[in-house]
């Protein structure tokens, strides 16, 4: 292909390993049992329970009521001012790619160290990215990428502080995006209300209700910019299940409540497992949680020998990051190689 017609041509960016794929680990530890627990994912391990959907969804194209709808439930569920400034999107990770290519090149500064691909994907639409610790070390990045709560410590910023930044870079013409993946159903205050020019807010859903495979996720934003970013998907860019089960979701607020206290407890229980295995709790959320130990290498062989798949850090080899098990027999299989 002659990459010369394209305007910002993409830049080669190593590939980064994520959590999910267990073919590899298949392949390292071959004898290993079947099933493996694959605790190396953010997702709930609880899902949402998938409502009926018509057949029809499966047959033909998405219609523009539907989703209507199913922005209007997010604008709700999100506490958006309304469903002018959300975007529908097959998973986040797509608007994560897509909103550097709407950007000029520019400075961009990454609140780290957090989830790679924010980074990597503003790399590859030819941006500036630099990796700050603290955030008086903006500089004159015109835009910034915060986590919130963080991956994978779980940090958090008081929401104060986050719209102050976002106005600063308002003025300046710039863009906060703010990546609040895990925040359904953490105590955190989100930007959602206070969508305004100078920022994108991006919301899951597959890890919040344990449904990744359906590909469905949001930025919420001032409606102009969100505008622009339904403009860059293109038409039916959600499928119609997905717009039918994100609705039903979405509009469940006893579910999210329900599976916020619980996950919270499962959690706990968690770290307590852990720090009786000798680790020493970094932080996360009430989906994952990250722990330092003295044998991390060891402990993640181990782990895989027994059919575990854990989330471990090539630059801090110490460090482990544990999904939540389900089920009586996964915490059991997990506590066993731990003590």
């Amino acid at each position: 292909m002659d990459h010369s017609v394209w305007s910002v041509p993409t830049r080669e960016v190593a590939p980064i390993a994520h959590g999910g794929d267990l073919g590899g680990l298949r392949k390292a530890f071959p004898d290993a049992p079947e099933p493996w627990l694959d605790l190396s994912t953010g997702i709930n391990p609880v899902p949402y329970p998938v409502p009926p959907v018509e057949a029809s969804a499966w047959t033909r194209l998405p219609e523009a009521a539907e989703l209507g709808a199913l922005r209007a439930a997010a604008a709700a569920a999100y506490g958006a001012p309304d469903a002018a400034h959300v975007v529908p999107a097959p998973g986040t990770q797509i608007l994560i790619e897509t909103l550097p290519r709407l950007m000029a090149p520019t400075r961009v500064a990454v609140l780290g160290p957090t989830y790679a691909e924010h980074a990597a994907a503003c790399a590859r639409a030819g941006h500036a990215v630099t990796e700050i610790r603290n955030l008086d070390a903006l500089g004159e990045a015109r835009v910034a990428v915060i986590v919130d709560p963080n991956n994978p410590d779980g940090r958090t910023l008081p929401l104060a502080e986050r719209r102050a930044l976002a106005a600063a870079l308002g003025k300046r013409g710039g863009l906060l995006i703010a990546d609040e993946a895990f925040a359904d159903l953490e105590p955190v205050e989100s930007l959602c209300p206070h969508a305004a020019p100078g920022l994108v807010v991006l919301r899951s859903f597959g890890k919040t209700y344990g449904l990744a495979g359906l590909r469905l996720g949001f930025a919420v934003a001032d409606p102009g910019t969100a505008a622009r970013i339904a403009e860059a998907l293109g038409p039916w860019a959600v499928s119609g299940p997905a717009l039918a089960i994100g609705r039903a979701a979405l509009s469940d607020a006893g579910w999210r409540a329900q599976a916020a206290a619980a996950r919270s407890a499962d959690a706990a229980r968690l770290d307590r497992m852990i720090a009786r295995g000798g680790g020493r709790i970094v932080g996360g959320t009430s989906l994952f949680r990250t722990a330092d130990f003295s044998d991390g290498p060891d402990l993640y062989r181990r782990l895989a020998a027994a059919g575990i798949a854990v989330r471990r850090f090539a630059d801090r080899p110490e460090r482990l990051r544990f999904g939540l098990p389900a089920g009586k027999a996964a915490w059991c299989r997990l506590s066993r190689v731990l003590r």
